[in-house]
């Protein structure tokens, strides 16, 4: 059976991305999928500063609440955070068949431990714990090819129409927010796609 596509825009800063990044796998191990990985840069799919600033106080009670329900640490990290380098890194980690360590730990990093994934210190601790050599990633992060790359994905999810992260478009149909990954499986079973 050809696997079925599935894009993941994502952003390194977005909270909602760290919730996601503790279920969304099971998207890859129980259906006969391929996850297509579209990290995004900066302030991509996300409010501008500004209006960020308006919206933290309730984002921050929202994901401490979702937090508690699935039972992991949530200590944000500083609001001057940028993800850039950490989404550059994600396409190394990629190429290297271990992105999905490399997500799942620097989320973790992240939201868990409330550290700012923008310096490179904690980017290149991550890279060693799931494997990556520390002079590729540090190349990797500031290569302006990969920043290019990351705009790239961003153009093209808002070509499709996507508006935040996590997002999960799969055909024609896009499902957004970490609390749509139940709606990406119901969709999966609809196409016959579960691994047996």
């Amino acid at each position: 059976m050809e696997p079925q596509d599935v894009r993941l825009f994502f952003n390194f800063r977005s909270p909602y991305c760290y919730l996601a990044s503790k279920t969304l796998f099971s998207i890859f191990d129980d259906y006969h999928t391929r996850l297509v990985w579209r990290p995004r840069a900066g302030w991509a799919g996300r409010s501008a500063p500004d209006r960020a600033r308006v919206k933290v106080p309730l984002t921050r009670q929202d994901i401490a609440r979702w937090a508690r329900r699935m039972g992991i640490p949530c200590n944000p990290p500083p609001l001057s955070t940028d993800p850039t380098r950490a989404g550059a890194g994600s396409l190394l980690a990629e190429d290297r068949g271990v992105l999905r360590p490399y997500i799942v730990e620097m989320m973790r990093r992240e939201w868990g431990d409330g550290k700012d994934i923008g310096d490179p210190a904690e980017i290149l601790q991550v890279g060693e714990q799931v494997g990556l050599d520390r002079d590729e990633l540090a190349a990797a992060i500031d290569d302006p090819r990969r920043h290019e790359q990351l705009e790239t994905y961003w153009a093209e999810a808002q070509e499709i129409g996507v508006i935040g992260v996590p997002t999960f478009v799969i055909d024609e149909q896009i499902f957004w927010g970490n609390d749509r990954i139940d709606f990406v499986h119901e969709y999966l079973r609809e196409q016959r796609l579960r691994r047996i």
